[in-house]
């Protein structure tokens, strides 16, 4: 089995935020390599900057994160807001996926608070199918196709709610307890957010809202702490859990 991985999620903090402990586990206990995907740079995420400004911070707070962890980022350059599921995007992120060939696969819920969680999440279970197709950008310098579709799943949504406030049950829980530590440090590297989301979602505390989730994750299952996750299983994706079998799921 290939040791590698790749988040495709939103917005520069969204990995850190919703699942950098389980890619942490997977990289210092079975040495895979890591690779975090932003689809747009975070161009609005910010009141006070320009957006070719905050670009910039938020595309070396992705950076500095990863390498944190060992990891690689990467800036799939759509804009906030205007992530939607089209040609462009849907390219943009198979080609990454044949340049990374991960055998595992995250990214957002199918029902988010936010249509930028959604469309990546659609555009990421596109590209997870088109990406062993042969003839999908074919005569169109694409890197090569995969050997096979990866295992994809499906990360928590913001607050555990889909977009009627309805709670989101995982259909497994990762036990991250071990590296809660480092997670906050990844996410702490993101600190042009903590301004952002105070003066527009009212949370401040940035860092200690991600642990009060992961601790509600973490009660659910009897850990400390915990990341949920819900495995795509339809048909042709693989069907066995590899993220449960590697970390152990609860």
């Amino acid at each position: 089995m290939t040791k590698t991985i790749l988040s495709v999620l939103a917005h520069p903090d969204d990995a850190e935020f919703l699942v950098g402990g389980t890619l942490i586990r997977l990289k210092q206990e079975h040495g895979f390599d890591v690779h975090i995907a932003s689809m747009t740079p975070g161009d609005c995420g910010s009141a006070s900057h320009d957006a070719e400004t905050i670009s910039r911070i938020r595309r070396a707070e992705g950076a500095a994160a990863a390498a944190l962890l060992g990891a690689t980022y990467h800036c799939l350059e759509e804009r906030d807001l205007l992530v939607v599921y089209c040609e462009r995007a849907l390219e943009k992120v198979t080609r990454l996926l044949r340049q990374v060939q991960p055998t595992i696969v995250l990214t957002h819920s199918p029902a988010d608070y936010m249509l930028d969680h959604e469309m990546t999440s659609t555009t990421t279970r596109a590209a997870t199918f088109a990406g062993p197709v042969p003839n999908f950008l074919a005569g169109r310098g694409a890197e090569r196709v995969l050997d096979h579709i990866p295992h994809l799943y499906y990360c928590d949504p913001t607050e555990g709610k889909d977009l009627l406030g309805r709670d989101v049950l995982p259909g497994i829980r990762i036990d991250i307890s071990t590296v809660i530590e480092k997670k906050a440090e990844m996410l702490a590297a993101h600190a042009s957010q903590r301004e952002w989301l105070l003066k527009h979602h009212g949370m401040d505390h940035y860092v200690q809202s991600m642990r009060d989730w992961s601790a509600k994750r973490g009660r659910e299952c009897g850990v400390a702490f915990a990341e949920g996750f819900r495995q795509h299983l339809g048909h042709s994706y693989p069907q066995d859990n590899a993220l449960g079998q590697l970390l152990g799921s609860r």
